[in-house]
Order: C-alpha cells, then sequence, then structure tokens
C-alpha cells in the first residue's frame, strides 16, 4: 500500500514499524501524542515544515 499525503500517522506506522525512524529524523517526535494518531501526513508535514514530497519519496521506498 502507498502512502499519500492523506494517510494518517497512525496507519503509516501500523504499515511499516520503521517509518518511525524516518518521521523522528524529520523532526516528528511526537508520533505517540493524540494528535499524530488524527493527523494526515500533509497536515503533519505543514506543522513541522516539512517538504511533503520530499517526506513521501522516502516514506515510500
Amino acid at each position: 500500500m502507498q502512502i499519500t499525503k492523506d494517510t494518517l500517522i497512525s496507519d503509516i506506522l501500523r504499515m511499516n514499524p520503521k517509518s518511525a525512524e524516518i518521521l523522528m529524523r524529520y523532526g516528528m517526535g511526537c508520533l505517540g501524542c493524540p494528535s499524530a494518531q488524527m493527523e494526515s501526513l500533509e497536515q503533519a508535514a505543514m506543522v513541522h515544515g516539512i517538504d511533503l514530497e520530499t517526506l513521501l519519496e522516502e516514506l515510500n521506498k
């Protein structure tokens, strides 16, 4: 399954637990907080000032 900008952070972590390492490297350290469970990748990238396309490319490798 491919990760898109609309994929929830919680779903990304369920699909591939190793994705936590990538997200944390980009500054998303609060992966277990309640807002992260309901946030899309696009929303999280915007909040953290991360380039969405670069992050998507790395997560989908």
